[in-house]
């Protein structure tokens, strides 16, 4: 499958992940029309060429514009780059449906499980769009704060498919000197690994607001690492995605890195404040807190065990104490570690 050459782009999502992905296509020469939910985004970057709410400190390219109008956004359109939040994702794409005259390439940079249904992002464009577009859907995911990537500090990036010529034309689109773009086949370990590492993010947050050092964090990874196998195993994935960049690389990045928002709000529960307390101080989304309830869910439908999102789910749910959570993962019985993941 190859498609007629890209030239408009619509990114569907105005947030710092879609308007910095907007941004770098633009610079590359692409018309891209950027899709914001709130009209003070939309009119903030007509007038000031900046996305003043989620990106304040850079300017965009004169070639991205910016609408709150679906339809206006993918009008005349070659890609469509999906960067809404996980819970929004299903009501915006029933929303764009009739806006959508024939298939064309979706490229899906959302990183969430659908909290009610348990739905991988990829499965609610197949439930939503007709068959004839399904083999036109990949993932993007990967090691990619929107901020570094802004300041064009060199970042790798998996795009996976199952149309491996179309994957390719895709990888072209994405691909700079500083944005470097692999390609991949395995859709579900891809989006497992970067919606699974949220949560993963938010247990390495409490472990560093309890001040429990650098040992506790790296078993935190190690033993994350292990669950997003385990759970990668049972729905289908390579577990060879998940050791990769969308796998073990966004989870090293968010577990470490200050700029994750998953990793702030686990950062502050382990100081003391409480869930209601960050949320209403936040206009960003942390999809970890909403993907911490669909792992739950999704571990309890393979009947797997996954001790630290189970911790987490109670820390941000049951108002369990994070340090009694901790005590609960290290008091739990002896074990024998496999690399695989199969143990618990």
């Amino acid at each position: 499958m190859v498609v007629q050459p890209f030239k408009t782009i619509s990114v569907i999502g105005a947030g710092s992940w879609g308007t910095a992905l907007a941004r770098l296509l633009a610079r590359k020469g692409y018309t891209v029309r950027l899709w914001a939910h709130e009209q003070e985004v939309a009119e903030s970057i007509h007038t000031t060429h900046c996305n003043t709410l989620y990106l304040p400190d850079f300017l965009l390219p004169d070639s991205l514009s910016a609408t709150a109008s679906l339809a206006e956004a993918v009008r005349e359109t070659d890609l469509l780059l999906l960067a809404v939040p996980s819970h929004a994702m299903h009501t915006i794409l029933e929303q764009l449906h009739p806006h959508l005259t024939k298939p064309l390439p979706i490229t899906i940079a959302t990183k969430g499980i659908e909290e009610h249904s348990l739905s991988l992002m990829s499965n609610i464009v197949e439930h939503v769009l007709p068959h004839p577009w399904h083999p036109f859907v990949t993932i993007l995911s990967g090691p990619s704060f929107a901020r570094e990537v802004c300041q064009e500090k060199p970042t790798t990036i998996l795009l996976a498919g199952h149309t491996g010529d179309l994957v390719t034309q895709l990888q072209q689109v994405f691909l700079t000197p500083q944005f470097r773009v692999y390609a991949g086949h395995d859709m579900i370990g891809a989006q497992i690994g970067g919606a699974l590492k949220n949560v993963m993010a938010i247990a390495s947050g409490i472990v560093d607001g309890l001040e429990l050092g650098f040992n506790t964090r790296a078993a935190l990874i190690t033993r994350g690492l292990a669950e997003m196998i385990r759970l990668g195993i049972a729905m289908g994935a390579d577990v060879s995605t998940l050791y990769g960049l969308s796998g073990l690389g966004d989870l090293v990045l968010t577990c470490t890195g200050s700029l994750s928002r998953n990793y702030t709000v686990g950062l502050q529960l382990g100081q003391g404040l409480s869930l209601d307390d960050i949320l209403s101080h936040t206009s960003t989304v942390a999809e970890g807190i909403r993907t911490t309830r669909a792992a739950a869910g999704l571990a309890q439908r393979h009947n797997i065990e996954m001790p630290i999102v189970d911790g987490v789910y109670h820390v941000l749910f049951t108002q369990m104490d994070p340090r009694q959570a901790v005590a609960n993962l290290m008091t739990r019985a002896a074990k024998v570690e496999s690399g695989r993941g199969f143990d618990s």
